[in-house]
């Protein structure tokens, strides 16, 4: 069977114009249109029944392989599990990711995954640390000793929630919190900024 997915952006190519691009004449067809950039692959709505419809010997057609992940790591995640479920990936442009192809292609996207994780790595730590600066001007360390304690460090939770793209409601089940803590952490922040916007 032959799957399309789109992935729509305001920038992008009209849904028919990649359709013709990648052939047409597709058995199924999804698609994710306003969905964030920041949300991976597999907990789009598209392509969550996607995932749950494809078959072993199906061919998932995409117009460009960032339309398979919101980035090199979520893409070699999502490439491999087609492929390990015995699905063709045809990129536009690429050509077919499957069998004894497949091995290469996934290669290089381990090496670019590895580069991916040790920035976000890199980025996470930098978010952290601004995250504590800007939460020690003199009155940001007392108001966040006042109300209620924080069962997590709040600059963690924020430099998470920055790193991933995830909403505050992913955010609070990630971190086992409510979703009003979530919220009173980036308001503390945004009053530590500006406080120490103000020094």
């Amino acid at each position: 069977m032959r799957i399309a997915y789109y992935r729509v952006r305001s920038d992008d190519p009209s849904i028919e114009a990649q359709r013709d691009a990648m052939g047409g004449d597709f058995d199924r067809e999804y698609r994710d249109e306003g969905v964030s950039d920041g949300i991976v692959a597999a907990r789009r709505p598209g392509f969550a029944r996607l995932l749950d419809d494809v078959r072993n010997g199906d061919s998932v057609h995409v117009f460009a392989i960032d339309r398979l992940g919101r980035d090199t790591i979520d893409v070699r995640s999502t490439v491999r599990r087609l492929v390990m479920a015995g699905v063709t990936v045809e990129v536009h442009g690429i050509g077919p990711i499957a069998g004894a192809t497949a091995a290469p292609v996934l290669g290089t996207l381990a090496q670019l995954a590895a580069l991916e994780h040790r920035r976000i790595a890199r980025r996470a730590a930098a978010a952290r640390e601004a995250a504590r600066t800007a939460l020690t001007p003199a009155g940001a360390s007392r108001k966040a000793s006042l109300g209620r304690p924080m069962a997590t460090d709040a600059a963690t939770v924020l430099a998470w929630r920055s790193e991933t793209g995830a909403s505050i409601p992913e955010t609070a089940r990630h971190f086992g919190l409510k979703v009003t803590t979530v919220k009173r952490y980036g308001r503390l922040m945004a009053d530590a900024v500006e406080l120490a916007g103000l020094g």
